[in-house]
């Protein structure tokens, strides 16, 4: 009996579907696509309930004859290929077919079309694959799509689907690549009710402005780079904006935005020696090339792709980079020894052969223990398990929890015990076993985190009303994430309400936060709680714990009164877990001095 049998459309459909909507994102992304590729000089998207009830995209481009209309719906429908060559020398995006099959087997899709030379359009209404209803009607020039209840009929991919929040960040990602790479076309996007950007046609500095702010326009450096084989274009951010999450960077392809790490490390090898550690500069940069030199088809998103010169590509990058930023004076000059500031820069930690603890030990009145001083100065340093250098990396501490664990154990503070700062950094105070120094900035990150978790347990957050309250004004992405998590960040003591679109008025703050710093925590808040989103898997109150405990320790370098040094080593001292920061980081350490 043969058992390999056809598949049906319906199911085949549904398949292909797997591959290009994985969520409304991706359906936005087919979407918006075709209207680019049909010569729209305005978009319009409109999305609902994070587009699971709707996505809508409208557009004046050429439109579709009836027929056109009803073949954009079958499987391997397209405008574009019409031999095999053809698919070496695309430059367009999609042109209606394949995507939209795929789209309308997990929706329930309407569609109005109509050419510029007709006076009626054509609406096709499909479910399912199914095609409901086919008829001419009244319309604009141009085509409108409407995506109703995604995956309605696929259940078990629906429930996949993420919150709010987190789709609606990749709908507005995908939105700002388009737009990004189309400033000629004039964009308009449509959140429920709230129009959240509507940007005008115009040149690529103010496209950027108008998606991500006003502040963007003094951080702009212009790119540009040519060979024979590829020429790149675009804009570079200055050093000093830098920010700790990425997302902001972004590459193209001959106006396809893709992802690639080895670029992104040409950029990146442009900056070196101008970034602080774990930060990524803003840039666009648009990459010119003949389309038999790559291979767009190796991811089924095309966001992935392949040049036959991969090393040519890199060179070219970070040569265009590297000049814009030299050009605008943000490199250093070749001349090392006269730049003090990348000097600094560069040499970010203190030579422990340097440091000026002799006159602060006196103080201890150790002499009994000079030979262990002496050790110290000659360098003789036990390393922790940690590889990347750290100042306290440099004492001879306890190198495993465990031991730690003993030490603290066996470690009580001696009555009247004394504590002074060293290097603004570290709380030094006399333990049984020999001296405690304290990290505290670590400290103070282990403390504020134990009583934010607390009132978030308890939903119990004190807060301090601002004196001046500050307005905060949020991209769509991020204030449809506060939003989602309002009662939480209520929790934490910050007090805050709508005021206007995308913005917030703080008007209260944890008590622990020094007055004037709100604003800054406040979104401080936020980019940590993503950085931690992107690198842990960890519940949503502990992440927000995390986040603004971090954000809102005090800082190594900062001066402390003696009586703020013996506040923050008791309080450290009665935390649940003392010895660690969230993040695994060692509070403290034991200085033997027997």
């Amino acid at each position: 009996m043969d058992i390999i049998q056809l598949l049906p459309d319906s199911i085949a459909n549904q398949i292909a579907a797997g591959e290009v909507v994985q969520r409304p994102a991706s359906a936005v992304k087919e979407l918006m696509e075709n209207a680019i590729d049909a010569g729209a000089t305005h978009i319009k998207l409109i999305i609902k309930d994070a587009g699971k009830v709707l996505i809508q995209v409208m557009d004046n481009g050429k439109g579709m004859s009836e027929t056109d209309a009803r073949m954009s719906l079958e499987r391997h429908a397209t405008s574009k290929i019409r031999k095999a060559e053809d698919l070496f020398s695309l430059r367009t995006m999609g042109f209606r077919g394949e995507a939209l099959a795929s789209i309308a087997a997990v929706s329930q899709m309407e569609m109005k079309t109509r050419l510029a030379t007709e006076e009626l359009g054509t609406q096709v209404v499909v479910e399912a694959s199914e095609v409901k209803k086919q008829e001419a009607v009244a319309c604009e020039k141009g085509t409108s799509i409407s995506v109703k209840n995604l995956f309605y009929n696929i259940p078990a991919r629906r429930n996949f689907l993420k919150s709010n929040s987190v789709e609606i960040r990749h709908i507005v990602d995908e939105f700002q690549r388009l737009a990004l790479a189309y400033p000629n076309i004039a964009f308009t996007y449509v959140n429920g009710e709230e129009v959240e950007y509507d940007l005008p046609s115009g040149k690529l500095s103010q496209r950027i402005v108008a998606l991500f702010g006003k502040n963007y326009q003094q951080q702009l450096v212009p790119c540009e780079a040519e060979t024979e084989y590829v020429k790149v274009t675009g804009y570079a951010g200055k050093p000093e904006a830098a920010k700790k999450t990425r997302g902001e960077q972004f590459l193209f392809v001959n106006d396809r935005f893709i992802r690639s790490n080895y670029l992104h490390h040409a950029v990146m090898a442009a900056y070196e020696g101008l970034l602080p550690d774990n930060s990524f500069p803003f840039y666009v940069l648009f990459l010119h090339i003949d389309p038999k030199h790559i291979d767009v088809n190796v991811h089924p998103t095309k966001t992935e792709i392949k040049f036959d010169d991969e090393r040519a590509v890199y060179g070219v990058v970070q040569a265009g980079v590297r000049q814009a930023l030299g050009v605008y004076s943000l490199r250093p000059s070749l001349d090392f020894q006269n730049d003090t500031n990348i000097i600094e820069k560069l040499n970010n930690q203190s030579n422990p052969r340097d440091i000026y603890y002799e006159e602060r030990f006196q103080t201890l009145n150790q002499k009994s223990n000079l030979s262990n001083w002496e050790k110290l100065v000659e360098g003789e340093w036990l390393s922790k398990s940690s590889s990347t250098p750290h100042p306290t990396d440099q004492l001879s501490f306890a190198s495993n929890r465990e031991e730690e664990q003993e030490g603290m154990a066996n470690a009580p503070v001696v009555e009247d015990a004394i504590l002074f700062q060293w290097q603004n950094k570290y709380i030094v105070r006399t333990v049984k076993p020999g001296l405690m120094f304290i990290d505290q900035q670590a400290a103070h990150e282990r403390v504020l985190f134990e009583k934010f978790i607390s009132q978030l347990k308890n939903k119990s957050g004190e807060s301090q009303q601002s004196l001046f309250p500050q307005s905060v004004t949020l991209g769509a992405a991020d204030f449809a994430l506060l939003m989602e998590m309002e009662q939480e960040v209520q929790a934490l003591g910050f007090r805050f309400e709508v005021f206007g679109k995308n913005t917030v008025l703080v008007n209260g703050s944890p008590p622990q936060i020094a007055n004037g710093r709100e604003k800054q925590l406040f979104e401080g808040l936020l980019e940590q709680f993503k950085i931690n989103q992107a690198e842990l898997s960890v519940p949503l109150p502990e992440n927000l714990a995390r986040a603004l405990a971090k954000r809102a320790a005090i800082k190594a370098g900062q001066k402390l009164m003696a009586e703020e040094m013996r506040s923050l080593a008791d309080s450290l001292m009665v935390c649940r877990t003392p010895n660690y920061t969230p993040e695994g980081t060692p509070t403290f350490y034991i200085f033997e001095t027997r």
